[in-house]
């Protein structure tokens, strides 16, 4: 019998097409999915979920949701610390993000997103976080400070 947990990487390969064409359109460039760029010393394949063709937008998905009592997915976080890391090695140049789906708690104030940002932004080094409302495909930029 399969478990929710089973179900994850299916659900993660979902939101991240979903992400693409909504941020498609939202950049106005076509995305590669799961695209490999070299990063490091000496470099090393890693790929990245959202690469657009002119590889000026690198971006990782993470379809993550408050733990059903409202309690912050701790784990998932260091997902996300270790997304941002990978970011990191590439150019400031580049404009790099992270999308993730949007989730509010009915015990919370904020978002899984809202409070990754306020938690974690100073790890951050010039990658923003993106929300994306898979209900009804409205984007947010979180932490973004120019296009």
């Amino acid at each position: 019998m399969a478990t929710d947990n089973s179900l994850n990487t299916g659900k993660g390969r979902s939101f991240q097409k979903q992400a693409s064409e909504l941020l498609s359109h939202f950049f106005g460039v076509e995305f590669r999915l799961g695209y490999p760029i070299p990063i490091g010393i000496p470099p090393k394949e890693h790929r990245f979920d959202l690469v657009s063709a002119d590889s000026r937008y690198v971006g990782e998905c993470k379809n993550y949701s408050w733990t059903e009592g409202g309690n912050v997915p701790s784990a998932k976080m260091g997902f996300v610390n270790e997304a941002v890391f990978y970011l990191s090695f590439l150019s400031p140049e580049i404009i790099r993000f992270i999308v993730m789906r949007k989730d509010i708690h009915p015990t919370r104030r904020e978002s899984v997103a809202d409070y990754y940002h306020r938690t974690y932004h100073h790890l951050l080094k010039g990658v923003f976080i993106i929300e994306v409302n898979v209900e009804n495909g409205a984007i947010k930029e979180i932490g973004r400070i120019v296009r």
